[in-house]
C-alpha cells in the first residue's frame, strides 16, 4: 500500500509563504499521480494541485493559480507544494493524495490519502 509522510504545515500571516512536502512509498505503478487537496471547516474537499509522473505535467485549482507551485524530487520520492502570497481563504487541512494514471479534480478518483497537515493564515 502507498504510504505518505506529510509535513510543512503551520501558521503564517496573510502574504506569507509555506512549503508542504509529501514523501510517498510503497507504490510500483508506472504512471501515477501525487497531488494535494484541502478542506476547510464546513466546506467540501477541493483539489489544489496535481503532479503527473508520465510527462511531468502539473495542474492547479483556480483559486491558487499563480501563487502555488508543485514540484517533485524524484530521488527522494517527494512532492513539494510551495505556497506563496497566502490568503485567509487558503486556511485548511491539506492532504496528500495518490492514484495511478493521470490527474483528476475529483476526490473520489484517488486511492489513498495522507493524514493531513494544518495550514492557518491569520493576522
Amino acid at each position: 500500500q502507498v504510504q505518505f509522510v506529510e509535513s510543512g504545515g503551520g501558521s503564517v500571516q496573510p502574504g506569507g509563504s509555506l512549503s508542504l512536502s509529501c514523501t510517498a512509498s510503497g507504490f510500483t505503478q508506472s504512471y501515477y499521480v501525487i497531488g494535494w487537496f484541502r478542506q476547510a471547516p464546513g466546506k467540501e474537499r477541493e483539489g489544489v494541485s496535481c503532479f503527473e509522473s508520465a510527462a511531468g505535467n502539473t495542474y492547479y485549482g483556480d483559486p491558487v493559480k499563480g501563487r502555488f507551485t508543485i514540484s517533485r524530487d524524484e530521488s527522494k520520492n517527494t512532492v513539494f507544494l510551495q505556497m506563496n502570497n497566502l490568503e485567509p481563504e487558503d486556511a485548511a487541512t491539506y492532504y496528500c493524495t495518490f492514484r495511478g494514471g493521470f490527474c483528476s479534480a475529483g476526490t473520489g478518483q484517488y486511492n489513498v490519502w495522507g493524514k493531513g497537515t494544518q495550514v492557518t493564515v491569520s493576522s
